[in-house]
């Protein structure tokens, strides 16, 4: 009786799966297993994508602070952002919804969740696409400097965001918690008049979240990777050849290891939306492993950014140096300050003071340091000028009011002549 009574819940757990779709992460279960294991894996991936694109954002901020933003740059720092938003915001509710086994989140959080993930996603798909062709732009001609300005990149960076935040949009109208047998969950409730158009959106999204930004990257880095084989090595400039041909690989690995990883949840996805009545529902654990590979893939593109990438490890150890020889001066000055009055330098040794600390102390300096001040300020008097001055004071006063000076002049001319 026990295990028939055991069977008819699996059997009716399954039909109300196959009828119910499920979103924001819940899904019913009855395994202890799947609710301790998801959580644990998900908290881990959480923990080492957190680290890693921490690190790659440090890095990409400290380059750009020093003057070298790039258009690939900012495209690589809005995937870590994306990553990053995905592990702080997504993660710890898919792991809460499988930890719990209820939907206790609320309606809000159930309206967004899915539609929060799949934005990020989208949005990850399209900088892959706009990276492929920046890629192939400088793997043209790794010489030249492709210089673009700011304005593009804002603009290529918001109408990705826009494009990505409109086309999960049905997600959130449809996404809402209903209680069912006595129990809230949260669910894809979709109304009648809306189901043929629900049905479309179930076969569309996938095209143009995933297959088309596939293709149309990958059509890019078989072109970037094709300039990079062609030029060999009749380049002048072997090192920009080196470098493009890197960058074109590591960038080729990054979409490679986002379209791998992110195909078992389109699988689930096709699965769940095309199930039919009283057909086979996906099995608890292949959604909850293609979950988990979904935000592996924010783990991993900071770790092959930091491996495979030389420019990437410079930059890590430069901005490292940075931050240690940034907190030793204050340590240094803390040590090197005296505690008590210092002594007063010669006045023929130089003097340690700032010029900004001058003024200051000119201000509210004593009487004996005013007089010195004014003595230094005197200008020196030339020799040239100091005997010219002398020789006019020891001139008779005569000679400057003779009213016949003419007959003077006479009288010192026929004097040399003689």
């Amino acid at each position: 009786m026990l295990a028939a009574a055991l069977a008819a819940s699996n059997s009716s757990t399954m039909n109300v799966s196959a009828h119910l779709h499920f979103v924001g992460g819940y899904v019913p279960s009855d395994s202890k297993d799947w609710r301790t294991i998801v959580p644990a894996l998900l908290v881990a991936v959480c923990l080492v994508g957190f680290m890693g694109n921490v690190c790659v954002i440090g890095v990409l901020l400290h380059s750009a602070w020093k003057g070298k933003p790039s258009m690939i740059h900012s495209l690589i720092l809005n995937l870590s952002l994306a990553d990053l938003s995905l592990l702080l915001f997504s993660a710890p509710v898919r792991a809460t919804a499988y930890f719990k086994g209820v939907w206790d989140l609320g309606w809000f959080v159930c309206k967004s969740s899915d539609w929060f993930i799949h934005t990020c996603m989208a949005a990850k798909s399209l900088t892959i696409v706009a990276v492929a062709k920046v890629c192939f732009m400088y793997a043209s001609d790794p010489a030249k400097q492709v210089s673009i300005r700011s304005c593009t990149i804002w603009s290529v960076l918001v109408a990705i965001w826009a494009v990505a935040s409109l086309l999960p949009l049905p997600e959130w109208f449809f996404s809402t918690t209903r209680l069912h047998a006595g129990v809230e969950v949260c669910l894809m409730d979709v109304p009648p008049m809306a189901e043929e158009f629900m049905a479309t959106f179930g076969k569309l999204y996938p095209l143009l979240a995933f297959c088309f930004p596939s293709l149309f990257a990958s059509f890019y880095f078989w072109r970037a990777y094709g300039q990079c084989k062609k030029r060999g090595t009749k380049t002048q400039n072997l090192r920009n050849q080196l470098r493009s041909k890197q960058l074109t690989v590591m960038l080729l690995s990054i979409a490679v290891t986002s379209a791998v990883l992110w195909l078992p949840e389109w699988v689930a996805w096709l699965w769940i939306w095309h199930v039919k009545a009283g057909g086979p529902a996906p099995p608890q654990g292949f959604i909850a492993l293609s979950q988990v590979l979904l935000f592996s893939i924010s783990s991993a593109n900071p770790l092959i950014f930091l491996v495979m990438s030389e420019e990437f490890k410079e930059d890590l150890k430069s901005l490292w140096r940075w931050m240690i020889t940034r907190k030793q001066p204050t340590a240094s000055e803390s040590q090197k300050t005296p505690a008590g009055n210092s002594e007063v330098p010669p006045d023929n040794a130089p003097s340690p003071e700032s010029p900004a600390s001058i003024p200051e102390k000119e201000k509210t300096g004593s009487p004996s340091s005013n007089t010195e001040k004014t003595e230094k300020a005197q200008v020196p008097i030339l020799p040239d000028v100091e005997q010219f001055w002398h020789e006019r004071d020891t001139v008779p006063c005569v000679q400057e009011n003779d009213p016949i000076p003419w007959e003077r002049e006479d009288q010192e001319t026929g004097d040399c002549d003689k």
